[in-house]
């Protein structure tokens, strides 16, 4: 639907001459000048403004004027209005005028094309003035997506470099991932990609007007970017290091799939678009994150009797990546922006697999699930238990391991101008630290008066047994500890720490193990196997170092570089006891060295005068003396 924002001009039959669009004026002012200045790429809700000429007379807004027109708006004259679209003029110099358009806060953004008709004396006649892009502004107090906060905006929406977030919680490795949402041509991918989904959304396209709403887009967004994506065949996703070569491949391609792609490149992607858009986001890790079918609040991992992990249904990922983007969710009544989760990753489900989002992450913090998309996705994966069974000749299985907390207990982002991590916990989940100083109270008031004078080490480590009800019934308190940070090529060094906690003798006999695992939880090769038995004498402390050589890991290596080292007891001895521990090998730094930039200078310069000198007294000599000296001046 076209509709018109009418401006008036003279009684002599003006001829329009030169239409100046004053593209760099206004993306400076709209903050879009990252995009270049050669295109008129402007935020909703803020005027833009334009110069028109006139060859053969001044304005006259007496009976004359002037009819603009766009995909959609209403009539205007002197006074913007706040609703809806509308332009005003004022005379900028003789035969000129200029020329203000508003789009409102609520417009579809887009491509639109301006039209200019002119009614002069009886004589209309009509110009197209060209075409100019409309976004989101998280610069407009009336804008579902305005961010207050002008650091914020600047890391949100104008960063185009991002840190991507990998490794596991108690190892957490970064790489740099080039968002790149104002390199040439990005605009146009990311706006035939809301072309290509407006069919997700309503079947048709010939209703645009679900794009003025940042929740409908972000969700086609969030539907377009994992489409058919093929994990058995293409790029490695660990290659990538950008979003912008995955949109142009798949623009270029015709709007093929780009194979193949993982949590934090789609995430990444989404970003981009979405920055792009001018919706704020930011990628989020979490650590952690189960992916169970059967039971989304619970996460299962069978192992056999020499610790080795065995291929299961339930795969606990060591590391997961989704979007967050910043918008008020008008259709659950919010007055002020705030973070909505997106996850373009499909993830299996009861019904297939899905994306969710977006999802209002206080109300995955609350436990409201009933508010927004698929928001009891997110919230039972960072909400989960996690179990550990014993597989014995493949007929019997023993629990031996349970944990509450693991899941979801560690989630970060790259921080506000900087490029150390924020960790955003808290937003989803009440922390642990709340129920510790539950629990601590509890130990020392109603329990175990005892503890009202007890050490917070000697607290901490009932609690830290209290997680596995296992080894707290067994008196034997595990762990494995890192010796070194190894590097690629280095030989792993570990601790591997026993406590007898009860005041009798243990002898057991441990089988340890190690096995590549990838970021996903999918258990790889074996690689090394070992077994020891312990004794341990009453409250005895014992630390049994653990060695794994270069020459062992490093032909199982893949592009995860994480491997799970296990120490577990024999059945026959009739205790089962587990201890793991997820180890990530460190890339070596990538030195770059640059030649002395002085002695490059110095070795041109000699070669210039060695050049120049015996041409001075042959110029000398033909009256060109100044020119050469003039020469020589400037090369030292």
């Amino acid at each position: 639907m076209k509709n018109k924002i009418i401006v008036v001009q003279g009684n002599k039959s003006g001829k329009l001459g030169e239409v100046d669009l004053n593209c760099p004026s206004n993306c400076q002012i709209h903050n879009t000048h990252f995009f270049g200045t050669d295109r008129q790429i402007i935020r909703r809700g803020q005027a833009f403004s334009f110069y028109a000429r006139f060859q053969n007379r001044e304005w006259d807004d007496a009976v004359d004027q002037a009819v603009f027109t766009v995909e959609t708006g209403s009539s205007a004259d002197r006074c913007l209005d706040q609703t809806c679209w509308s332009a005003s003029y004022k005379i900028h110099q003789p035969k000129c005028i200029n020329i203000s358009v508003f789009p409102p806060s609520n417009a579809c953004i887009g491509r639109y094309i301006l039209n200019m008709q002119i009614t002069s004396c009886g004589h209309t006649y009509q110009r197209c003035l060209g075409d100019f892009y409309v976004l989101f502004n998280p610069w407009c107090a009336d804008d579902p997506v305005y961010m207050d906060n002008q650091a914020h905006r600047e890391e949100y929406i104008l960063n185009e470099h991002g840190i991507l977030y990998e490794g596991v919680h108690k190892h957490i490795t970064s790489r740099p991932w080039h968002f790149g949402q104002f390199e040439d041509g990005i605009l146009d991918i990311c706006l035939k990609i809301l072309d290509m989904g407006a069919s997700y959304h309503h079947g048709s396209d010939r209703d645009h007007c679900w794009r003025n709403d940042p929740v409908h887009v972000s969700m086609v967004v969030n539907h377009m970017i994992p489409e058919n994506n093929d994990y058995l065949k293409g790029t490695k996703p660990f290659s990538w290091n950008g979003s912008v070569p995955i949109l142009q491949q798949w623009y270029n391609g015709r709007c093929r799939p780009v194979r193949y792609g993982y949590c934090g490149s789609l995430a990444s992607v989404m970003c981009t678009v979405m920055r792009c858009l001018g919706i704020p986001s930011r990628v989020v890790t979490s650590f952690c994150f189960p992916c169970s079918i059967e039971n989304p609040l619970g996460i299962n991992e069978i192992f056999d009797c020499t610790g080795k992990n065995l291929c299961g249904k339930d795969k606990l990922w060591r590391y997961h990546c989704w979007n967050e983007s910043w918008m008020s969710r008008r259709d659950l009544n919010q007055c002020c922006g705030d973070w909505q989760c997106l996850d373009p990753t499909p993830l299996e489900t009861g019904r297939g697999s899905s994306c969710s989002g977006p999802t209002w992450v206080r109300s995955i913090r609350e436990g409201e699930l009933d508010l927004d998309y698929d928001g009891h996705h997110i919230f039972s994966r960072v909400n989960s238990n996690y179990v550990g069974w014993l597989s014995q000749n493949n007929a019997k299985k023993t629990k031996f391991f349970c944990d509450t907390w693991p899941c979801g207990q560690h989630l970060i982002t790259k921080s506000v101008g900087s490029e150390q991590f924020e960790d955003i916990t808290g937003s989803y989940k009440y922390e642990l630290v709340f129920l510790n100083v539950f629990l601590r109270y509890l130990f020392s008031s109603m329990i175990h008066p005892g503890y009202c004078n007890a050490s917070n080490c000697h607290i901490d480590r009932e609690l830290s047994s209290l997680k596995n009800p296992f080894l707290s019934d067994s008196g034997i308190n595990m762990r494995l500890k890192m010796a070194n940070c190894p590097m690629y090529g280095e030989d792993v060094q570990l601790h591997w720490l026993l406590e007898n906690l009860r005041n009798e003798n243990k002898t057991l006999k441990f089988n340890l193990c190690a096995q590549i695992i990838t970021y996903s939880g999918c258990p790889m090769d074996q690689f090394w196997k070992d077994s020891v038995n312990v004794s341990l004498g009453p409250r005895e402390v014992k630390k049994i170092p653990l060695c794994i050589s270069y020459s062992q890991y490093g032909p199982y290596l893949c592009d995860h570089n994480i491997m799970k080292v296990v120490a577990v007891s024999d059945p026959e001895c009739g205790e089962v006891l587990m201890v793991s521990r997820d180890i990530v090998i460190n890339r070596p730094p990538v030195i770059v060295k640059v030649k002395n930039f002085n002695c490059g200078i110095c070795e041109l310069r000699n070669r210039l005068r060695d050049f120049y000198w015996p041409r001075l007294w042959y110029n000398a000599n033909k009256l060109e003396i100044l020119s050469s000296f003039l020469l020589l001046y400037f090369l030292f």
